[in-house]
């Protein structure tokens, strides 16, 4: 496993600057100086209903309104903590996350411990806050159990905030956790786009997975999203060209630019075929330099 964010060792504390720094831009005075305080308070060994009370408290003082960030403060969110990119992140998710680094000052068991039951304990808006902050916790190792028992949950929201702009499972997970998180997302018709890492993350298993489910889609008479064929695209092969064939014939051309795609991407021997037959949905791609994150947004907006 790659283990990129080990970085969020010894740089949580510049993740903490930051996220305060947002803040205090985002924030009327009297509120940012409670959660700077508050922060404080954290930071020095306080009682355990201290913590607890103060990490569910944070939207009575933020809100929770979506936050909206500049081209530069993703610049500077990339530059502490590569992949990760703060989008859909709400004002009481980032106060309750800058509250958890405050408190990580207290050392690894404590934390460790706390946060655990902070979990266990969690109602949904302060899971979803938990789950947004595995990229920017320190001893991120400790995390891998946490993310997979996000990833089972059985509330979108929850899931959501594992899998989408969370640079964590790809890092983190094995195989066969992070199969489960593509092939849920699509079951519940989540964004693929979304999720880092789904390209390097690509894998023959997981392939075979998704074609199986996409014949489960089919049987039942129901549509296949059009980005399965994304992760399937680099396992292409000869077993997979009646199903490729299948998605070229839809008459939806978001569906056909899919399958396009995927065989742009594999080495399927009989591909290029298939693509001269196409030539003018192909020009077309490349004309409006179409991407399989532009087939996803499409997608999410005509599903939604």
């Amino acid at each position: 496993m790659t283990n990129l964010s080990k970085q969020s060792d010894y740089k949580y504390r510049e993740i903490r600057n930051l996220l305060e720094n947002w803040l205090q831009d985002r924030l009327d005075k009297d509120t940012f100086k409670w959660i700077q305080e508050t922060a404080e308070n954290l930071a020095n060994q306080p009682e355990d209903w201290e913590l607890y009370t103060s990490f569910s408290g944070v939207p009575q003082h933020t809100g929770k309104n979506v936050l909206e960030f500049s081209d530069e403060e993703m610049d500077q969110a990339e530059s502490l903590r590569k992949n990760w990119k703060p989008v859909e992140w709400a004002a009481d998710q980032l106060g309750r996350v800058y509250l958890l680094l405050n408190f990580a000052e207290n050392g690894k068991s404590e934390f460790l411990e706390k946060i655990e039951k902070i979990f266990v304990t969690s109602d949904l808006g302060e899971a979803v806050a938990l789950y947004k902050g595995l990229a920017l916790y320190p001893f991120p190792e400790e995390f891998k159990n946490r993310a997979a028992e996000g990833v089972r949950s059985n509330m979108t929201t929850v899931f959501n905030a594992v899998a989408h702009y969370n640079p964590y499972p790809s890092e983190y997970l094995d195989e066969e956790a992070w199969n489960q998180i593509v092939l849920k997302a699509l079951f519940v018709e989540s964004a693929l786009y979304k999720i880092v890492g789904l390209d390097g993350r690509a894998n023959k298993t997981l392939a075979k997975m998704l074609v199986e489910y996409a014949h489960e889609r089919w049987s039942a008479g129901r549509e296949v999203s059009p980005e399965l064929w994304r992760p399937v695209g680099p396992f292409l092969d000869e077993e997979y060209s009646d199903d490729i064939k299948k998605v070229l014939d839809h008459p939806d051309k978001i569906q056909k630019y899919s399958a396009l795609l995927a065989l742009m991407s594999s080495d399927y021997s009989g591909k290029d075929e298939l693509i001269d037959k196409h030539k003018n949905l192909v020009n077309e791609i490349k004309d409006q330099n179409l991407t399989w994150d532009d087939i996803g947004k499409e997608f999410e907006e005509k599903d939604s």
